[in-house]
């Protein structure tokens, strides 16, 4: 559109599609493609010039009241953006912005809270429909009805968009929101013709804009802001909400992506309904498309998605496939080669990622290899209607196919699985409850969790090992020996992740299945028996423990011989439980014996035998036979560090019995960090709440507290304590010595106040799970007497040294 009249007196002219031309004192609308020509007559002309706007003249669609958190920054950019740096008039460039993002992300939020937030440095702030240029029309059209009600009613369409222009033409400063722009194209001809204002667009596309406007994408909330509206919305503004609602709030706005309007949609659901917060994640999928407390039931984030799809549809057919499995991946490092199969031309696949990239449903990593996908976005897909005929919601079978087909065999390189793995995890968590995986995933699954094992990380296979025994369950029979293994599987890997609540019911129930169909000496019964023991053992309830290893290691030499592997592997663990239990004068020579025939049998770099020398070496120490001790740890470390690897998790336990049989020896300096190192691989390995890492935190405090740093050593404490009784329970043994730790800290600390009450908890405890006269039993009394002596200022000396987490060492266990 011209700026101004054309020369020559040849009357307003217009380029471009559906561009208007309106004549400075001519009554004349020509529309750009020449279908339309707009007669305006002379009065409306002048009325055009004249008629200024009531101030503070706006039609916003909603208020400033409502509750709008985390966007600050935000807001100060497109003032930033928006804002000539105080020129009058504010030219096209700088006076243009696109905000593009996710629908549902709070682009129109964040535009209308800028709105209302400035609008009193407009002349007029107008909201415009955008999605298409017939919408556009009509929103440039009630300008006029409103401005110049006596001749707008009296008159077509077309006619006050036309007068809406031309009225924006001769009174600048005003702001225009075009809201849910479609197609960029379509403002081209607007942000030509009128250059005296603010133009701010909003749009779910992302592409398009280069020659049009500079854009603003827009991310997701911080968690912080996103709990801070959830709560409010659910709660209401003057409820401040308890710690256990804020952390289930978090765990629901994490769940929901922070994305604004799902919080909002969510927030209002509960509001309305009094639903508990934890009780929505439940049944997320379901409620995506309901409207509650005001919300637009056109705007739920399900519908709004919807219309994004059918776009998308529009344009590539094939793009709606691709996002449809990608649903049923991981969220994020989805790779572009695993989605190959449904785009087998480089040209199809980058055509159809192209589209779910313009619609802001997926985005890119760095070097453009890797997709993510939004994850309600993947929740909203998952809980639509199945479309096929044997039941399956759309995507599902193709997400299963990817994977079937990215495999890769026995011994392939790590990479290739590390880069697999998300996704299988992904699929298994996501089996249908109507419909347990075929017999093709599940080979999928053992494969990925016998990958797992071998690296050391049985934890991390919990959801393979849980749909493989669903399958097995159901095809199979509770009782036949494949069912049988997966259920040991399983509860190895629930025992693996500290979960023995739901480790041992699950070996109470295989072993007693294989004493009633293999038979009370069966290897897979023996092998049952010990790994039950050995959670018994986990969970401190030695009474239930030795009588089964006792049991099992007869079994063992009856059936197996003296020197199989899994006889040395129950006179290892029979030995452990009798340490455990302070018996030292049983636990040694087992260990000795066990050690020798396994260097003999197994040779003398075996994990097996690897596990023996280490036993043996912390027995020494239990003993305070440092002498021998520290060689035997020494060895056994450098070994485990040849033959597993750095970061495998015996080696891991190697490092840290070594640093504490230094630090019994008194040798601090070599002791801390060898800690340091075992804390920070514990955490990238097996994650901040397993039991090993909180051993080593653990012994890291009291290292620090060792060498007189109680700063550290009491922040260490008090955070291993509360993840402690979070994961381990309150009675837990690893549980009482962290309580007794952190009140010894204290204590040294001179804040007796703090420390006697723990020392009293850990006392009845012990007394309790131990027993009056255990060694731990004696020491937390020891404790507690000499902390009360000191409050009484009677006895000034020395206590008795807290007793300090050494991991359990890890018996040998098979399917």
């Amino acid at each position: 559109m011209t700026d101004s009249p054309a020369s020559g007196g040849s009357g307003p002219q217009a380029t471009g599609t559906r561009s208007l031309a309106v004549g400075g004192d001519v009554g004349v609308a020509i529309t750009g493609d020449g279908a339309q020509v707009v007669m305006l007559p002379a009065e409306a002309v002048r009325w055009a010039k004249e008629v200024d706007s009531p101030p503070g003249a706006g039609n916003l669609p909603g208020s400033a009241s409502g509750v709008f958190v985390g966007r600050q920054d935000e807001l100060a950019e497109l003032r930033r953006l928006l804002a000539d740096e105080g020129e009058a008039a504010v030219t096209q460039v700088s006076g243009t912005r696109a905000i593009h993002g996710l629908g549902g992300i709070g682009k129109s939020t964040l535009a209308l809270h800028y709105a209302h937030v400035h609008r009193r440095a407009y002349t007029l702030v107008w909201w415009i429909n955008a999605a298409s240029t017939e919408q556009i029309v009509t929103s440039l059209a009630s300008l006029a009805t409103r401005l110049c009600p006596q001749w707008a009613a009296t008159t077509g369409m077309q006619e006050r968009a036309a007068w809406a222009i031309l009225w924006l033409q001769w009174h600048p400063g005003w702001l225009l929101v075009f809201d849910n722009v479609e197609d960029p194209g379509d403002l081209r001809h607007y942000l030509g013709t009128l250059p005296d204002g603010h133009h701010l667009a909003t749009s779910r596309t992302a592409t398009g804009w280069h020659a049009i406007a500079p854009t603003m994408p827009l991310g997701l909330l911080d968690a912080d802001a996103a709990v801070t509206l959830l709560c409010t919305l659910a709660l209401g503004q003057e409820h401040a909400p308890t710690p256990g609602q804020r952390q289930d709030a978090a765990a629901l706005a994490a769940e929901l992506g922070y994305l604004p309007l799902a919080l909002e949609q969510a927030g209002a659901y509960l509001d309305e309904s009094g639903t508990a917060l934890a009780a929505y994640r439940v049944m997320l999928g379901q409620v995506m498309d309901t409207a509650a407390g005001g919300i637009d039931p056109e705007r739920t984030i399900a519908r709004i998605w919807r219309h994004s799809l059918t776009a998308i549809e529009r344009r590539n057919p094939q793009a709606v496939t691709l996002l449809n499995a990608m649903a049923w991946l991981a969220p994020d490092d989805i790779p572009r080669t695993l989605l190959a199969p449904l785009c087998p031309e480089a040209r199809t696949l980058g055509e159809a990622l192209g589209a779910l990239y313009a619609y802001n449903m997926i985005a890119y990593s760095a070097d453009r290899q890797n997709i993510s996908v939004h994850r309600l976005v993947q929740t909203v897909l998952r809980h639509r209607p199945a479309t096929d005929s044997d039941g399956y919601p759309p995507g599902r079978q193709d997400a299963e196919h990817l994977i079937q087909q990215a495999t890769p065999d026995e011994g392939t390189d790590t990479p290739r699985w590390e880069q697999l793995l998300p996704h299988v995890i992904a699929v298994a968590e996501s089996t249908l409850p109507h419909a347990p995986a075929s017999t093709e995933m599940v080979d999928v699954y053992r494969a990925a969790a016998h990958y797992l094992y071998r690296q050391g990380r049985d934890a991390h296979a919990i959801r393979l090992c849980r749909a493989v025994l669903a399958q097995c369950e159901q095809v199979l029979g509770d009782t036949h020996p494949q069912t049988l293994t997966s259920r040991n599987n399983l509860a190895g890997a629930y025992e693996s992740a500290g979960d023995l609540a739901r480790a041992i019911p699950l070996y109470e129930v295989n072993l007693a299945h294989c004493e009633q169909v293999l038979g009370d000496t069966h290897p897979d019964t023996l092998t049952s028996r010990n790994n039950l023991a050995y959670a018994y053992e986990s969970a401190g309830d030695l009474a239930r423990a030795i009588p089964l290893y006792e049991v099992n290691l007869a079994h063992c030499e009856q059936v197996l011989g003296d020197t199989h592997p899994q006889t040395l592997s129950g006179r290892n663990n029979l030995a452990y439980t009798y340490e455990s239990a302070g018996d030292l004068a049983r636990a040694i020579p087992l260990y000795e014996t066990t050690l020798a025939r396994s260097e003999q049998v197994l040779g003398d770099t075996h994990p097996q035998t690897l596990t023996s020398r280490n036993n043996l070496a912390y027995a020494y120490e239990s003993a305070r036979d440092l002498a021998r001790a520290i060689p035997l740890y020494e060895t056994t470390l450098a070994q485990r560090e040849q033959v597993l690897s750095d970061t495998h998790p015996q080696t891991l336990t190697s490092r840290n019995n070594l640093a504490h049989a230094y630090e019994s020896a008194g040798d601090v300096a070599r002791a801390i960090p060898l800690y340091e190192t075992t804390l920070a691989q514990r955490e990238q390995v097996l994650g901040d709440t397993h039991p090993q890492t909180l051993t080593s935190r653990n012994n890291l405090a009291y290292a620090y507290e060792s060498a007189g740093d109680l700063a550290r050593a009491i922040l260490l404490y008090e955070t291993t304590l509360t993840q402690c009784e979070q994961v381990l329970g309150d009675i837990h043994p690893h549980t009482l010595s962290g309580r007794n730790n952190l009140a010894y800290a204290y204590e040294s600390a001179g804040d007796l106040a703090r420390a006697i009450p723990l020392y009293e908890t850990t006392l009845a405890q012990r007394e309790q799970v131990l027993g009056d006269t255990h060694p731990d039993t004696l020491t937390s009394r020891n404790n507690l007497t000499h902390a009360r002596r000191a409050i009484q200022a009677v006895q000034q000396g020395s206590r008795a040294t807290p007793s300090t987490v050494v991991d359990p060492r890890q018996p040998s266990t098979t399917d």
